[in-house]
């Protein structure tokens, strides 16, 4: 998540975690505009207002309420996952248009919040809509994974931010994501790829390898199509197996890619 970094917070009481580092996702191509369910148009990172029948009959939301969260994402921070957070729709919360509820590890090992300049009349303002990882859900994506990409900012680690989109009554609210980096993806996956007795590796689905079995086809370069492969969609996710042809029969159990 690029942008000007303003501050830091720590949770003090959180229990002490393996450190990471946050990533920053590279931004999305323009998508079309897409209607929600009530039949209004909106552009790709804007999303459906949230404003809608999800919360009038409600209280309106405060980032403090967000803060009830925090025992949930501290559960999951730490191993695979290096960030993770709560991104809410522009206008979603009464006291601050544009917010982020996004924590991460830190060489301390507890976890911190990452704060961004979320002013929109300043020049550094971090506009987040217009990210790959905000801008697939809010148009529709039910699961999007962004990278693999540098980050340059903070932690020079190959990273992949997963996200869904959060909804209530309906409406859209905001993205859940998560930030995981490559090489511990690899450690996770490449045992499964090992099994596979021809060369073979899974990518994402902008076709960029995240993990392989062969050193052919390193991390974070491009696939193409070549002839001799084949690609095998992973059932439910944004990633697909490609195998040497001697494999074109192979199935891997979703639940070997997915159960890390």
């Amino acid at each position: 998540m690029a942008g000007a970094t303003t501050g830091t917070e720590v949770a003090r009481d959180a229990p002490a975690l393996d450190p990471h580092h946050h990533g920053r996702p590279r931004r999305a191509g323009r998508l079309p505009r897409r209607r929600d369910g009530a039949g209004r148009v909106h552009r790709p990172g804007r999303g459906p207002r949230p404003h809608g029948r999800a919360r009038q009959d409600a209280a309106p939301l405060a980032k403090g309420d967000l803060a009830a969260l925090r025992p949930a994402l501290f559960r999951h921070l730490g191993g695979l996952v290096a960030g993770i957070g709560f991104i809410a729709a522009p206008g979603l919360l009464a006291d601050a248009p544009w917010y982020l509820e996004w924590w991460q590890d830190d060489s301390s090992g507890r976890p911190v919040q990452l704060l961004r300049n979320l002013d929109p009349a300043s020049s550094a303002f971090y506009d987040y809509t217009h990210w790959e990882w905000y801008a697939g859900p809010s148009a529709g994506a039910t699961r999007t994974i962004c990278g693999p990409y540098v980050d340059y900012l903070c932690t020079d680690e190959y990273s992949l931010t997963l996200s869904v989109p959060v909804t209530a009554g309906g409406a859209f609210v905001g993205v859940a994501a998560a930030d995981v980096f490559v090489r511990r993806f690899e450690e996770a996956v490449v045992p499964v790829l090992r099994e596979v007795p021809v060369p073979a590796f899974v990518i994402s689905e902008a076709g960029r390898i995240v993990a392989s079995n062969t050193a052919k086809w390193i991390g974070g370069s491009a696939f193409r199509g070549e002839a001799g492969f084949d690609v095998h969609p992973c059932d439910g996710l944004p990633l697909s197996l490609v195998a040497a042809n001697a494999a074109s029969d192979l199935r891997v159990p979703r639940k070997n890619l997915r159960q890390h």
